[in-house]
């Protein structure tokens, strides 16, 4: 296998063979099998430094915030007193708001329903009583301030309305909330004369006499939730259905993907991958074949746009495909990724994929997001200021140019939006409390593993109880361990992702090594299971070189394992395909570069911290350094 590949080469998944040990890949076209279940946020016990600090970082935010602040913009918007601090920004309301002048007031309200279901997840995980409380309080509040009103005022009234609908869908079934569908019901029938009859796709006026701030609704998001709620109620479950189907954006989006068009062009990146989860509900819920064909190929034609990281959407757009513009946008923009929602929406929507086609492909994609972008995202702070975009920007400098005449340069930070609790301060509550379940799959007779975060996973199988330990410090070293206590002997299979990347890839049995076959990027150590019974997995990692867009071969990234090695430089970062690929730790751990200017430091995204750094270096060849 080559070391310098594409994106849509290392990322296509199942079929290739791998090279050393025991290890064979083998793929297949289709999965009959049904879709693998969830498992749920209280049976992992997650040990991973970094997600528990992410997670605490949003809890104690989110705890921190006076229930009179979190009301405020719903009293104000339906009429009725509104005491307390107005805690500003995006979250604020106020009626003389203009987006051409300012941001502040631009979507009021509209993380409440996200923070709602965020604080759910997260007594799920913890079983504390005050998250459950809250959660409660603020439904009770937010509820007497239902009205239509609410709507009518409202810029975003469709994506309020989701995210509402998807909090008090969480609070019922994650904290169990008696009054939270009742609420929901309400809620909806206060919603209904305010949104559009269909779905409606972004920047299409539909409501008359206002400015184009009003066509920023994301309506075509709406049926996941409206789906995922439909299982819940009862007696009123075929409502919440028929209302999810009203809001499927066939037509223009999932019609088109359906048949293998490439339609994400000029589309709104984060809310059009969104819609495809909605897509993958109407396959999970409503049996959509067509749905199931949409999601996937729209995932496939996102990764043909994608950057190493995982990221995509620039400026929070999607491209044509061919148009060159994901590249260009390395000189142009420092707004590459929206990193919180974007990589919330991809890894629902890996999930889902994961669970119905048992491809481990989607569970790779899911990994590179999570150590690539969200995991190194800066903590939300107390004052609203959230990280909201990653930056794979390269400065152009003057006179700095390769033998193709690419200008060369540096100059992507982690930096704070200048927005105040923007959108990105909903989602990353939720994608950080989700790495509780993004880690394993089950199905009767077998437990997949997706991730390998140091935890805990206690379920039932056969009628045995079993807790099974991961450990190691993996991405870090290669070495993954399993132990497993169990009341009874018990058989199943335990499915182990392997990564596309990791040739070589061997396992060992209590100590002795156990020949594996990999189908779709999983391989299955089928056994009778007992107390004290362990697992090695080794997942061979070498640097490898990765291209933004195959018509620039000058233009790379260095990955190893499942993470990007960012470079930190203040300029531009020269060096030959063989010095990339020659990577390596020195004593202390470092990664570095022998670029043809020297050493150059490199980290992950998790460790660039505030210094500047480039995520792509300019490869040359040997005879261009010399000629």
């Amino acid at each position: 296998m080559s070391l310098e590949i594409s994106r849509r080469e290392l990322l296509r998944g199942g079929a290739a063979v791998a090279a050393g040990g025991a290890l064979q890949r083998t793929g297949f076209a289709a999965v009959s099998a049904g879709p693998l279940e969830e498992v749920g946020y209280s049976q992992v016990t997650l040990k991973s430094a970094p997600h528990l600090a992410q997670m605490e970082n949003a809890r104690a935010i989110l705890m921190g915030i006076s229930d009179d602040s979190l009301l405020m913009p719903f009293r104000k918007m339906v009429g009725q007193d509104a005491p307390g601090e107005d805690i500003g920004g995006w979250y604020q309301y106020r009626a003389d708001y203009d987006y051409r002048k300012e941001d502040a007031g631009l979507a009021p309200s509209a993380t409440f329903g996200q923070w709602v279901s965020a604080l759910s997840r997260m007594y799920a995980i913890t079983g504390d009583p005050a998250l459950r409380e809250r959660v409660v309080r603020l439904n009770r509040l937010y509820a007497r301030t239902i009205a239509t009103d609410y709507y009518a005022n409202n810029r975003f009234p469709a994506y309020c309305f989701d995210k509402l609908v998807c909090g008090l869908m969480d609070a019922h079934r994650l904290a169990g909330d008696d009054d939270a569908l009742a609420i929901l019901e309400r809620t909806r029938k206060a919603a209904l004369p305010e949104l559009p009859p269909h779905a409606v796709d972004r920047e299409v006026v539909w409501r008359q006499g206002k400015d184009v701030s009003w066509t920023w609704d994301e309506s075509y998001t709406l049926p996941e939730n409206l789906y995922l709620v439909s299982e819940q109620m009862r007696g009123e479950g075929h409502i919440y259905r028929e209302m999810a189907e009203r809001y499927l954006d066939d037509a223009s989006y999932f019609d088109p993907l359906a048949r293998g068009e490439n339609v994400l062009g000029s589309r709104h990146a984060y809310s059009y991958v969104n819609a495809l989860c909605s897509a993958m509900q109407a396959y999970l819920v409503g049996g959509s074949e067509k749905h199931l064909r949409a999601a996937k190929n729209g995932f496939d034609m996102l990764l043909a746009q994608s950057f190493a990281t995982g990221g995509w959407g620039p400026d929070e757009m999607l491209q044509a495909p061919g148009s060159g513009k994901v590249f260009a946008s390395l000189a142009t923009s420092h707004n590459s990724f929206e990193t919180p929602c974007g990589a919330y929406a991809h890894m629902k929507l890996t999930r889902y994929l994961l669970r119905c086609t048992r491809d481990g492909r989607y569970g790779d994609s899911m990994e590179r997001v999570m150590y690539n972008t969200v995991l190194g995202a800066m903590p939300l702070q107390p004052d609203g200021h959230a990280f909201y975009y990653s930056d794979y920007h390269s400065r152009p400098s003057e006179n700095a140019v390769d033998s193709t005449n690419v200008a060369l340069g540096a100059g992507a930070k982690r930096v704070y939006s200048t927005h105040r609790w923007p959108c990105c301060s909903g989602t990353l509550p939720q994608v950080a409390a989700d790495c509780w379940i993004n880690g394993y799959f089950h199905e009767s007779g077998a437990m997949w593993v997706n991730l390998y975060l140091p935890s805990v996973l206690r379920w039932s199988e056969g009628g045995a109880q079993l807790e099974m330990e991961l450990e190691g410090d993996y991405p870090e070293t290669p070495e993954v361990r399993f132990r497993l206590k169990t009341t009874r002997v018990v058989p199943f299979a335990l499915k182990l992702r392997i990564p596309a990347w990791a040739d070589g890839a061997t396992l060992q049995v209590n100590g002795s090594p156990f020949p594996m076959t990999v189908a779709l990027g999983f391989a299955t150590v089928q056994r009778k299971w007992r107390t004290g019974d362990t697992v090695k997995l080794q997942l061979p990692m070498k640097p490898r070189i990765e291209l933004l867009d195959e018509a620039h071969p000058e233009t790379a990234a260095v990955l190893f394992g499942p993470r990007v090695l960012f470079a930190l430089a203040s300029g531009p970062v020269v060096a030959r395909r063989e010095q990339a690929l020659a990577v390596q730790q020195d004593k202390e751990g470092q990664w570095i570069l022998e670029s043809t200017n020297g050493p150059v430091k490199m980290v992950p995204f998790t460790s660039v911290g505030d210094q500047e750094y480039l995520t792509y270096l300019q490869l040359i060849r040997t005879d261009e350094l010399n000629g």
